[in-house]
């Protein structure tokens, strides 16, 4: 029960960072992606707080086994840039573009009630599903996974 508290406070603090920080406004976001028309930079000190918040806290991560509340470490460890990741980075930017919402903001904007917020939301899940069947249907076993199905 005490990590579901975490987790819900936790949740509740990265939710209205991105409402004061103003993610959940698309318009403001759209002004932000916007540098050939009237570009608002504002965004750019959110994301700059949020870089530098992130540096140092996964900094303190690489040294540690265990989180903060027990559980353990599972940092990425890959580097490699390839043709999926290159993919889904473009297919998430043109997302972002064109609804000027990104995951996280779109969920607390679905939670307030946003028309908009709720069919990228729906949208986007039907998009991870469809993304799922594809990769099912185009996974080739191997040995090692053959029986784990």
């Amino acid at each position: 029960m005490k990590h579901r508290i975490s987790e819900f406070l936790v949740g509740l603090v990265f939710g209205l960072g991105l409402i004061v920080s103003g993610m959940t406004d698309p318009s403001k976001v759209l002004g932000f992606l916007d540098l050939a028309g009237l570009w608002d930079p504002s965004l750019a000190f959110v994301m700059g707080g949020a870089i530098a918040v992130g540096f140092f806290a996964f900094a303190v991560a690489r040294k540690r086994t265990t989180s903060f509340l027990g559980g353990s470490m599972h940092l990425p460890t890959s580097k490699d840039i390839d043709r999926r990741l290159v993919i889904g980075s473009l297919v998430f930017g043109a997302g972002w573009g064109l609804a000027g919402f990104c995951p996280g903001p779109a969920i607390v904007s679905a939670g307030a009630g946003q028309p908009k917020a709720i069919v990228f939301v729906v949208a986007m899940l039907v998009g991870m599903w469809l993304f799922e069947v594809a990769e099912r249907r185009t996974r080739v076993p191997t040995s090692s996974n053959a029986g784990a199905h």
